[in-house]
């Protein structure tokens, strides 16, 4: 499958896509005004950063609770409550005179119940197209996520800076609630993946299979570690400049979609395979120029260029399902999707801290530093296991 008409003749993929995009603009709209809203009350680099990535933080919560149940229940009832949730939750951070700490209470709850949807989502996506058609619809909606991103922190922060962050948060719970009604009205009913009861005994047996092969392992670390040490960077924009966050923000969605374009449709398989790395050293460097105290314009550009980097998330997620029993798709991507962001959360929380320390500036060059030297790591780990043995075939028993 190799055209973008071919993906919305298939049915569900539309709808899907649809609802997605909508819960994408909520939440792009949502964090930022949720940020600005701590940023004014505290003005606290550590709980403004913390803030826009505390539902993040309850990931890990889900990942080690939660996830058997991605493959073990109704994919649209799922993905319908998770958006009502966040409606409801979203609205709730609107109230007038709620301290920081019941705000980020919220915020991780939020972040507990949607901790399923990253497996349910993406295991319905794998399950929805066909073997060949799964990295290019991933990077479809990896570049509504852009372009959301871009219309959404536009949107988002026209209304922070003119009517105000609450203003913005209800608009986001509005979206939420379109989300949940084109996912309940747009999806069929489909049975659950897996059979046997959702518990933790069952996800931390999952967890402990996906782990055990070194090369899922690898690009586990991969797929977590080095783009969530960047969203640290991204977490300081409010920080740095708090007047033009926004932008930043416009940015770094338009760089990733870029990256996600040339990843899933430009260039092919034989070439997108070796780009990993480099991807990631791309996703990092740039951010190296903060050190310097960049103005604005100049930042921007080294942000756009930057976030073309996150196209080797697509790579890296084609690899994983490459190494992956088709019955653990939806864990296996649940705990791609569960790491991951609470790699950003445990990152924002650090580049806060750093910058609450130091600065903004150097805080952002700090990360940008980490996450290279992460990626040389695991590059290297990578060629001495391939250097070592052929990887086994995939199998559904440790």
């Amino acid at each position: 499958m190799r055209s973008y008409q071919a993906l919305f003749r298939v049915p569900e993929f539309t709808p899907l896509f649809l609802s997605t995009s909508l819960r994408w603009a909520a939440g792009t709209v949502a964090g930022p005004a949720l940020g600005t809203l701590v940023w004014m009350g505290t003005g606290s680099p550590l709980l403004s950063a913390v803030s826009m990535f505390t539902p993040q933080l309850a990931q890990v919560v889900g990942a080690t609770t939660l996830l058997s149940a991605a493959d073990r229940i109704a994919p649209r009832a799922a993905l319908t409550l998770i958006a009502l949730t966040y409606a409801v939750g979203t609205a709730a951070l609107t109230l007038p005179g709620l301290p920081v700490a019941a705000l980020l209470g919220i915020s991780l709850a939020l972040g507990l119940v949607a901790s399923l949807g990253g497996g349910v989502q993406w295991g319905l996506l794998n399950e929805i197209l066909p073997k060949d058609g799964y990295l290019l619809g991933r990077s479809v909606f990896n570049m509504a996520n852009g372009l959301t991103q871009v219309a959404g922190f536009a949107v988002g922060g026209v209304l922070v800076a003119v009517v105000s962050p609450r203003a913005a948060l209800l608009l986001a719970a509005l979206l939420y609630l379109l989300a949940a009604l084109g996912t309940r009205l747009g999806l069929g009913r489909r049975p659950p993946r897996a059979s046997g009861r959702p518990s933790i005994r069952a996800t931390w047996r999952a967890n402990a299979l996906l782990w055990s092969h070194r090369s899922r392992r690898l690009t586990f670390l991969g797929l977590w570690l080095p783009n969530g040490l960047v969203v640290g960077c991204e977490s300081l924009y409010v920080a740095y400049a708090p007047h033009a966050a926004g932008t930043l923000f416009a940015c770094a969605a338009a760089g990733m979609f870029v990256g996600d374009v040339l990843v899933g449709r430009v260039l092919p398989p034989s070439v997108r395979g070796r780009l990993a790395t480099p991807l990631l050293v791309l996703l990092a460097a740039p951010y190296t120029l903060f050190l310097l105290r960049p103005t604005v314009p100049v930042a921007a550009v080294a942000v756009t260029l930057a976030s073309v980097g996150f196209g080797a998330s697509l790579v890296q997620q084609e690899r994983l399902m490459a190494h992956t029993p088709d019955e653990l798709s939806g864990h296996a991507l649940g705990l791609h999707s569960a790491g991951m962001l609470t790699m950003q959360g445990v990152a924002a929380t650090l580049a806060g801290t750093v910058a609450q320390l130091t600065s903004p500036a150097r805080a952002m060059t700090a990360m940008a530093v980490a996450s290279l030297t992460v990626t040389g790591l695991l590059a290297l780990a990578g060629t001495r296991r391939r250097s070592a043995a052929p990887a086994p075939a995939p199998s559904a028993t440790p």
